[in-house]
């Protein structure tokens, strides 16, 4: 799609928003609330963009709300370019307090409960100017997000397809399996995990790393990861698992801070010993390589997170 020089500088930032919020929505009233504005002014704002670039990008009935092929390329556009106004913005401010303005967190469901108080207190003691959001999301929404500039950096773990993200290491965790004490495997030597039915592994729900950590640590085992005779056992969270466990359903590798911030405490689930390698995950935070606090984010933030999980 081509636009003349003459309408690509009538383009506003925000008529793009509010293309952006009905793409999302596909709600004029909850578009118009997104963006905090009257839903007749963002049907204007869309309309105006319209007009701008001589093409319709919204189809609109009393049923149904749906964009056009061409509404959807310049979605597709738009999101880059606001993701790139958001940066400029940022950049702009970076000169006076690079630890200052809004900076917004993503991070994962699995690492979120046991670090996140120590991050948000000590970022507010060490950077007071700083105005951190957090937003807690599966890996594959929070890279989305960290990509289109929705998120300026988030906590994730490793392995992932990162895209052109750029990734810092923080540190390497553990992964631990862990038992109901009555089951042969809390009873037992050190054993190796590709000498455990892994059939009886515990799952997350689809969309989880640890879920595919799981199932590559476990890729080599006999049986099916997860496939036991109860069937195919998933859980939405770690502490669904633990009582999964503690009930005698199967075993599971749980990461080491859960275990280390006491998730197994009133529960009769016990570490289970394993001998080396032991499978583990990596922690990173990605951000965007063009990001205007990329230094920041690499030092001072990193190793503010690095000191974040439990001992």
């Amino acid at each position: 799609m081509k636009i003349a020089h003459t309408q690509a500088t009538a383009l506003s930032l925000k008529q793009l928003s509010y293309l952006l919020a009905v793409s999302e929505t596909l709600n004029f009233t909850r578009a118009a609330e997104m963006c905090f504005v009257t839903q007749s002014t963002l049907s204007g704002g869309i309309a105006e963009l319209e007009r701008t670039l001589g093409v319709q990008l919204v189809e609109r009935d009393r049923q149904r709300v749906a964009l056009t092929p061409a509404g959807i390329e310049v979605v597709r556009r738009a999101q880059g370019i606001l993701s790139a106004a958001s940066d400029l913005v940022s950049r702009a401010q970076l000169a006076a307090d690079p630890a200052s303005g809004e900076f917004r967190l993503g991070i994962i469901p699995t690492i979120a409960p046991y670090v996140l108080g120590k991050i948000l207190t000590d970022a507010r003691a060490q950077f007071p100017q700083l105005q951190m959001s957090v937003r807690e999301s599966q890996t594959r929404v929070l890279l989305e997000e960290v990509d289109s500039g929705e998120l300026d950096a988030a906590v994730i773990a490793l392995p992932v397809e990162l895209g052109k993200l750029h990734a810092r290491i923080l540190f390497d965790e553990k992964l631990r399996l862990v038992a109901h004490q009555s089951d042969s495997l809390c009873k037992g030597p050190k054993q190796a995990l590709e000498e455990i039915d892994t059939s009886r592994l515990l799952l997350l729900e689809k969309g989880h790393c640890l879920r595919d950590h799981t199932v590559s640590a476990c890729s080599a085992s006999r049986g099916k990861v997860g496939q036991g005779d109860a069937g195919l056992v998933e859980a939405t969270n770690l502490s669904t698992m633990v009582q999964l466990v503690n009930s005698g359903i199967g075993c599971a590798l749980l990461p080491d801070m859960a275990i280390q911030a006491g998730i197994l405490h009133g529960t009769d689930v016990k570490l289970v010993s394993l001998a080396a390698p032991q499978p583990s995950r990596t922690i990173a935070l990605v951000t965007r390589s063009s990001h205007p606090k990329l230094a920041f984010i690499e030092n001072q933030l990193c190793e503010l997170i690095k000191y974040s999980k439990p001992d």
